[in-house]
């Protein structure tokens, strides 16, 4: 029995294969790691009980940068998540803004939601304090990193 010589170019070769099966499954990683989908408006506002991101405070009516917010829509003890703009804008005390990455620093997964003056991850439960953005529960042993933000009158937006 003969078998005919196999054709380098009629499949893939193994390396490319190889490639290919890792890209995939670095893609589900990344899938499962990110934000849920539940809310279709790409913002989330929790309320909690309760130095991070710089907040200027402009007099002359004008905000610089992307309106991202109202004050009004920021609750206080809580805060907002904006997904697509992937920042997180908290109010931990009347009138004080602050604002932080929805990255978090241990593995990655964007953050998804605020409860009891904590900003949560959902993939291995680290906290951050709304305040400062500093870790208040592992495994993440670095806080939220700062996001710059513009307050002008009622409206907030991003440096």
């Amino acid at each position: 029995m003969t078998s005919a010589p196999l054709n380098p170019s009629a499949s893939p070769a193994r390396r490319t294969v190889m490639v290919a099966a890792g890209a995939a499954g670095l893609a589900a990683a990344l899938t499962a790691c990110g934000s849920s989908d539940d809310d279709s408006s790409g913002t989330t506002t929790t309320n909690g009980n309760a130095g991070g991101g710089s907040t200027t405070q402009n007099s002359n009516g004008s905000a610089g940068g992307t309106a991202l917010a109202k004050t009004t829509d920021i609750p206080e003890g809580g805060g907002t998540i904006y997904k697509d703009q992937a920042v997180v804008v908290t109010q931990p005390a009347s009138g004080t803004f602050k604002a932080f990455s929805t990255k978090c620093p241990h593995a990655g997964c964007a953050v998804t939601s605020i409860a009891n003056g904590e900003i949560v991850c959902p993939c291995h439960g680290s906290k951050f304090a709304i305040a400062d953005g500093s870790v208040k529960h592992g495994p993440a042993t670095t806080g939220l990193t700062a996001a710059d933000i513009t307050v002008s009158g009622d409206q907030i937006s991003l440096a």
